[in-house]
Order: C-alpha cells, then structure tokens, then sequence
C-alpha cells in the first residue's frame, strides 16, 4: 500500500523526541503528584524523597535529551513498579495502571530507538 502522506516521512527523527517528552510528562506529573501528597505519604520517609528525586531525574533528563537511555531505563523500571503495585496502594500510585504499562512500552522503545532530535546523547 502506498504511503499516504510521503513528506511526513522527512520528519522521521521527531518520533522519538515527542514520545521522550511524552514520557518526561508522565513521570513529572507523577513528581509533583508525590509531592503534593507528602503529609499523606510521609510513612514512607526517605523513600518518598528519593522516589521523588528520581522521578525529577527521570522528567529533566528526558526533557533536555541529556542522558536519556539512562532515564528511560530508570522510566522503565520505576512504571513496571508502579504497574504492578497500583491496585495494592491506590494512594502512593498517582496514575491508574494502564498509564504506567503505556510508560513503561515508550520507555522500552526510547531505550531501544535513543534519544531523537534536539538531544544532547551522542549515539555510541
């Protein structure tokens, strides 16, 4: 079958970029989430912060591009966790499990493609 729209195709390198932020979106919202709820989290202490601190990571590096495969991984990981533990904690999860299984499959693909245009990851 003939493509359509043939001059999209120049604008290929972008795929990765829109998912990238995509995800950097996601896991802000989550960070903010955490840390609005922290008087009601604040069991969790420490672990709280550095869940917070590593979604911050996760939101800077693949906004900027900078370290991105290395964010993605982390995306990757911390939306698996949060996928399987969403029904069990309802209020230390902020999103529904299906958001973080939909971050966690564009986590994979960034980890997989890299970074996209406007990053600054130089591919090895």
């Amino acid at each position: 079958m003939l493509n359509p729209f043939p001059g999209l195709l120049m604008l290929a390198f972008l795929a990765p970029t829109i998912l990238r932020l995509a995800v950097a979106l996601g896991f802000g919202g989550s960070a903010w989430a955490h840390f609005a709820r922290r008087d009601e989290l604040k069991g969790l202490g420490f672990w709280l912060w550095l869940l917070i601190a590593t979604e911050i990571f996760i939101t800077l590096s693949l906004a900027m591009g900078a370290y991105a495969q290395v964010g993605a991984l982390l995306a990757l990981i911390l939306s698996v966790v949060y996928a399987v533990y969403a029904k069990k904690y309802p209020r230390a999860v902020p999103m529904c499990r299906g958001e973080y299984i939909l971050l966690a499959v564009i986590s994979a693909s960034l980890m997989l493609s890299g970074a996209g245009a406007l990053a600054q990851d130089l591919p090895l």
